[in-house]
C-alpha cells in the first residue's frame, strides 16, 4: 500500500504523515507550501512541491508511486477569510479537488479520505449535531467544502471509488511526544492564538462577539484534540482497505467549550492570565457547533484518548513554547 497525503506540510497532514509512517506505510506529500512548511514533513516521508490542481504532477505521482489510498487535507481554512475573498476558496477547495478526484479515476486510485468540515452545518437547530441534518453552510468555506462532498458521492456512484469524508470540528493541540504542531504564522485558532498571548507573542487577544444566545455569551465550539482526529483518518484508511462502504462521519468529542473556558483553560495551563478584549462577531460563525460522533465511533471503530481541553491546551501550549525558542 502506498498513501498520498495532500497538503501534508501543514498542521493537520503533517500530524497524518507521522501517524502513517510509525505505521511503516509508504507515504508522498504533495504540498504547494504555500502555508505548509517543508521541516514539518517527517524524513520518512517524500516530499513533492507542487499543486494538487497540476493533474500532470498529480498523475505521475500515482504512477510512480503506484498510489493506492488519497489522504487530501490541502486547501484554506479561514471563515472569515473566505467571506472577503469566496473565488480563492472555490479555487482551492472546490475546483482543485475536482481535479484530483479526477486524477484518482483516471488512474484508478480505489481510495479517498477527505478533510471536510462542520461548516457544512452551518448554525444547526440541535447540537449535538448528527450527520443527517439539513445542511446549510454559512460561508464560502462551508460550501466550498460541501460542493467537494458532493463531487465524491457522484464520482463514486459512477466510478470504482470508495471514499471517507470527516466533517471535522475544532481541531486543536500537538502531536503529545513534540514532533508537530501549529505552526502557521498568521494562525487564526482560537487556542493557538491564546497560547500566542500568553506566552507574550501576542500583546492581545480578541474574543469576537459575547453576546451569543450560549451560556456565556461566547461562541460554544466542539474542540478535539489533533491526534484523535488523526486517529479516525487511519481509522478510515483500514475500514476503507477492509471494504467498507463509503461513508460521512463527523469528528468531534460530544460536548463543546465557550471562547471564555478556553481561556480560562490556557491562564490555568499558563499559569497568568492574559489580556483578552472583546470584539464585534466575525461573518460567518455559528453561536454553537457541537459534533454528534457516534457513528464514527461505531462504524469505523474510532476510540479518541484525549478528551480533555487542558490536556489539548497543554500540548499547544508546549509546542508553541518550542517554537519560541528555536526561534532564538
Amino acid at each position: 500500500m502506498s498513501v498520498l497525503v495532500t497538503g501534508g506540510a501543514g498542521y493537520i497532514g503533517s500530524h497524518m504523515v507521522l501517524a502513517l509512517a510509525d505505521a511503516g506505510e509508504a507515504v508522498t506529500v504533495l504540498d504547494n507550501l504555500s502555508t505548509g512548511l517543508r521541516t514539518a514533513v517527517d524524513s520518512r516521508a517524500e516530499l513533492v512541491e507542487g499543486d494538487i490542481g497540476d493533474a500532470e504532477l498529480v498523475r505521475g505521482i500515482f504512477q510512480r508511486k503506484n498510489i493506492t489510498d488519497v489522504v487530501h487535507f490541502a486547501g484554506s481554512i479561514v471563515v472569515p477569510e473566505s467571506v472577503t475573498d469566496p473565488l480563492k476558496y472555490y479555487s482551492n477547495n472546490t475546483a482543485k479537488t475536482r481535479n484530483l478526484i479526477e486524477c484518482c479515476v483516471k488512474e484508478a486510485v480505489p481510495r479517498f479520505v477527505f478533510s471536510s468540515t462542520a461548516a457544512v452545518y452551518g448554525s444547526p437547530e440541535q447540537v449535538p449535531v448528527t450527520e443527517d441534518v439539513q445542511l446549510a453552510p454559512m460561508s464560502p468555506y462551508g460550501r466550498s467544502k460541501l460542493m467537494s462532498e458532493w463531487m465524491l458521492q457522484d464520482v463514486a456512484a459512477a466510478h470504482e471509488l470508495t471514499y471517507v469524508v470527516l466533517r471535522y470540528f475544532n481541531v486543536a493541540g500537538a502531536d503529545p511526544a513534540g514532533r508537530s504542531g501549529q505552526s502557521t504564522k498568521d494562525a487564526t485558532h482560537l487556542i493557538k492564538v491564546a497560547v500566542q498571548t500568553a506566552l507574550g507573542t501576542r500583546d492581545h487577544m480578541k474574543i469576537f462577539g459575547d453576546d451569543y444566545a450560549t451560556p456565556d455569551g461566547t461562541g460554544v465550539r466542539d474542540y478535539i484534540h489533533v491526534s484523535d482526529l488523526i486517529s479516525a483518518h487511519e481509522a478510515a484508511v483500514t475500514y476503507l482497505r477492509s471494504g467498507g462502504e463509503s461513508l460521512i462521519a463527523n469528528c468531534g468529542y460530544g460536548h463543546g467549550s465557550s471562547v471564555k473556558q478556553v481561556i480560562e483553560a490556557v491562564e490555568r495551563v499558563a499559569g497568568k492570565k492574559i489580556d483578552a478584549r472583546l470584539d464585534a462577531r466575525r461573518a460567518g460563525d455559528p453561536a454553537e457547533i457541537v459534533a454528534d460522533a457516534a457513528l464514527a465511533r461505531k462504524t469505523l471503530g474510532w476510540k479518541p484518548e484525549h478528551d480533555d481541553l487542558d490536556e489539548i491546551v497543554r500540548h499547544a501550549f508546549h509546542w508553541e513554547r518550542k517554537l519560541i525558542q528555536a526561534a532564538g
